[in-house]
């Protein structure tokens, strides 16, 4: 009890990003740029729906509350990765530990439920396009993030609270460039096979039944496509909906190999591989996937450039 007890009260010691790996710096300038990209994109892709009023539709409006929760999880781990590596320290404290679990896994809940949401928006467009406006009127767009949101918390709050209890015994290095729950039950002295099943059912919950519920939502509106018969509107539909369905492949995708699949299959190396994808290329190709194949994002941006032209900015 007493080795339980300093464990709970003591700091933890992240072993960073591939420590083993030979040129690791050249990775982490890589994930600046990466980092500097998806902040830009998802800012601009913000602002842009905030300023243009033929952006002010439901899709758009959730897309702005995909841009934030993708500019906040990327905010949530990658900092703190430069600030070690700079400075060569690799302690984190147990409150900061528990602060980026707490936040990583909110963000990662509301992500998947709004992206569910966004899906049944895309239903309702195509399927139902007469009634769109008033199904998907401005309450019911504001419903559905504080739904997300909410969905987020809860489900965080379960797996922080738990994380942040588990005793550790030895080491209290985690094998991870942030605190990561899968990386954390690894090294606890607790047997967490019980809470395995947790997390199992939790990702049914927040993974596979999204993803059912958007495949259905997609498979009602290829069947509506097909009845499409002009060209254009055909090829309209089914450009909105390839960008989304990109997006959830790449989110959910792995997010199924983390959490679906026993912990004792996967190596640290593997865990931190899939975490940067999640956590870092993500957030930096959604933006990049719905605005450069929208005209509309395009447009936007394009009738920003023409009134703040750079040339006339006086230095």
């Amino acid at each position: 009890m007493e080795g339980e007890n300093e464990t709970l009260t003591t700091d933890f010691i992240l072993s960073g990003l591939f420590p083993n790996m030979k040129y690791v710096s050249i990775l982490i300038y890589i994930i600046i740029l990466i980092y500097l990209a998806a902040v830009t994109g998802n800012i601009i892709l913000f602002f842009l729906i905030w300023i243009d009023m033929r952006l002010h539709t439901p899709m758009y409006f959730l897309l702005s509350q995909l841009s934030f929760i993708d500019l906040a999880l990327i905010n949530s781990t990658v900092p703190k990765m430069m600030i070690n590596f700079f400075s060569g320290r690799k302690d984190i404290t147990r409150l900061a530990c528990g602060i980026q679990i707490f936040f990583f896994f909110t963000l990662g809940g509301a992500e998947s439920i709004l992206l569910t949401l966004m899906a049944y928006d895309r239903y309702v467009a195509v399927c139902n396009p007469l009634r769109y406006v008033v199904i998907m009127n401005h309450r019911v767009c504001l419903q559905m993030t504080i739904v997300s949101w909410i969905g987020g918390i809860l489900a965080s709050t379960a797996h922080t609270f738990y994380t942040m209890n588990l005793p550790i015994c030895g080491s209290r290095e985690i094998h991870h460039f942030f605190c990561e729950m899968p990386a954390i039950m690894k090294i606890s002295c607790k047997d967490t096979s019980t809470y395995e099943l947790v997390v199992l059912a939790m990702g049914i919950a927040f993974i596979i039944v999204p993803f059912g519920l958007i495949m259905a939502s997609y498979t009602f509106i290829f069947l509506a496509v097909l009845h499409i018969k002009s060209s254009h509107g055909r090829n309209k539909a089914l450009a909105t909906c390839s960008s989304h369905l990109t997006v959830v492949s790449f989110y959910l995708g792995p997010c199924v190999y983390m959490y679906m699949t026993p912990g004792f299959s996967h190596t640290p190396e593997q865990e931190q591989a899939v975490s940067v994808f999640c956590t870092v290329l993500t957030p930096m190709l959604n933006p990049l996937i719905y605005s450069l194949r929208n005209k509309d994002v395009v447009r936007a941006f394009q009738k920003v450039l023409r009134k703040h032209p750079v040339s006339k900015q006086n230095t």
